[in-house]
C-alpha cells in the first residue's frame, strides 16, 4: 500500500524512513545524488552483517528475512567462506580463459560429481546463467534436433524472472520489465505456468528447442506449482524431443529443503542453471550443468567470459557448496520452513490471507 504523497513508499516504510537518523539519510542521499535510479531500495542503509542478522548505520540490528533473493544462505559473512576468499585472493584471483587454472578444474570436477552431470560451463552471474543455457541450447536444437537455421524456439512460462538482459526481458509478461525496451528478441514464447495443457501444445511445434522453467516462481511471488507438474514436464520434453531447462538460480543450493528443487519430484533436466548460493553472496558465480550430447554442441571459441570460471570465484564455489552439505543446511531449511508455514498459518486470515513456499523459501500475502 503507499500513499498520495510518497507513492514509491509503503505506510510502514514511510515510518520506518521517518525514525532513521542523519547517518542514514546520508546513505539515501548520496545514492540518490550519484547513483542510476532503477532500484526503489526499502528505507534501510546496511552497514553489516553476521549469519541471519544484518545492521543499519545506527546501529539497529535486524532479521535478514530476504537472504539476498537466496544469494546467502548460508549467512551473512560466514567465516570459512571468508577465509577461502581471503587464501585464494591472495594466491591468484584471474587468469582469464585463455590460460588453463589449477582451481578451475578442481571445481568443474566437483560440481559435476556433486550433481550428477558431465559438465559445466562456468560464468558469473545467474541472468548469464540464463543466457548461456538458451545459446546451448539453439545449438542443440540446430545441430542435433535440426531445426532449420534461425528458427529455433523456447518456451517460458508467463511470471518468469530471470534477469534484466534484452533476452531476458523479451520472455517476460511484467510491463514495468520489457515496456519501452523493444523490440524483442525473437525465438521466445510463453505460455502460463503450472499448465501442462499448454505445455504440451506448445511443445508440438517441431522447432522448439527447450522449456526454461522454474521450479518454484520467485519473482512472481514464491508461486509452487501443483504437485507432480515437473515429473509432467519431464515426460512432455522426453516425449517431443525437447531440452528441459530447470532455472535453480534462486530455488537451488538448498533453500527448498533440498539440494535442487527438482529433487522434490526426483526429476532430472537436461540442463541445470545455478547462481546466488553458489557462492554464499561473495562474489557472482553462475554455472550451467548439462550432459555431453547437450554441452559439447558448444564448440571451442563460441562462448566464454572474462571472469567466468576464475580461481577466485571456483575457490568460493567449492567451499560454498561444502558449507550447504557439512552443515545440512538443505535439511535444516525443510525443518525451519515447515515450522514457519505452521505459525504464520495460525495468524488471523484477515491478516495474512495466504501462506506458501517450500523450505526457506516462503511468501505471505498480508
Amino acid at each position: 500500500m503507499s500513499t498520495a504523497a510518497n507513492p514509491e513508499y509503503s505506510v510502514d516504510q514511510i515510518a520506518l524512513k521517518s525514525s532513521q537518523g542523519a547517518l542514514t539519510q546520508a546513505v539515501f542521499d548520496r545514492e540518490d545524488k550519484y547513483g542510476a535510479h532503477n532500484y526503489k531500495p526499502i528505507p534501510v542503509a546496511l552497514a553489516r552483517g553476521e549469519g541471519v542478522f544484518v545492521w543499519d548505520v545506527e546501529g539497529k540490528r535486524y532479521y535478514d528475512f530476504l537472504s539476498a533473493y537466496s544469494a546467502v544462505s548460508q549467512g551473512h559473512c560466514h567465516p570459512r567462506i571468508v577465509q577461502a576468499l581471503h587464501d585464494q585472493a591472495k594466491t591468484l584471483a584471474l587468469t582469464s580463459r585463455a590460460f588453463y587454472s589449477n582451481v578451475l578444474g578442481e571445481y568443474e570436477e566437483y560440481v559435476t560429481k556433486l550433481f550428477g552431470y558431465d559438465k559445466v560451463l562456468p560464468m558469473n552471474t545467474g541472468n548469464e546463467g540464463g543466457e548461456t543455457a538458451c545459446k546451448i541450447a539453439r545449438q542443440w536444437g540446430y545441430r542435433v534436433k535440426k531445426i532449420p537455421d534461425n528458427q529455433a524456439k523456447i518456451i517460458f512460462a508467463e511470471g518468469n524472472y530471470w534477469g534484466g538482459t534484452l533476452a531476458a526481458i523479451s520472455t517476460s509478461s511484467e510491463p514495468m520489465a520489457f515496456k519501452g525496451f523493444g523490440p524483442y528478441m525473437r525465438g521466445f514464447d510463453a505460455i502460463p505456468y503450472n499448465d501442462t495443457v499448454a505445455l504440451e501444445k506448445a511443445l508440438q511445434d517441431p522447432n522448439v528447442c527447450a522449456f526454461f522453467v522454474e521450479p518454484i516462481q520467485g519473482e512472481a511471488g514464491v508461486v509452487v506449482p501443483d504437485d507432480g507438474y515437473l515429473t509432467k514436464v519431464r515426460e512432455l520434453c522426453t516425449k517431443y524431443n525437447v531440452l528441459f531447462i530447470a532455472d535453480e538460480v534462486q530455488t537451488g543450493l538448498a533453500r527448498t529443503g533440498k539440494m535442487l528443487c527438482i529433487d522434490h519430484e526426483g526429476v532430472r533436466p537436461d540442463m541445470v542453471i545455478l547462481g546466488k548460493a553458489l557462492s554464499g553472496g561473495f562474489y557472482p558465480v553462475s554455472a550451467v550443468l548439462a550432459n555431453d550430447p547437450v554441452m559439447l554442441c558448444l564448440e571451442r571459441g563460441t562462448h566464454g567470459s572474462t571472469y567466468g570460471g576464475n580461481p577466485l570465484g571456483c575457490k568460493v564455489a567449492i567451499t560454498a557448496l561444502q558449507v550447504l552439505i557439512d552443515e545440512k543446511l538443505a535439511e535444516n531449511a525443510d525443518r525451519m520452513g515447515k515450522k514457519l508455514r505452521a505459525s504464520l498459518a495460525d495468524l488471523p486470515k484477515d491478516v495474512v490471507s495466504i501462506v506458501r513456499g517450500k523450505g526457506l523459501l516462503n511468501a505471505i500475502v498480508i
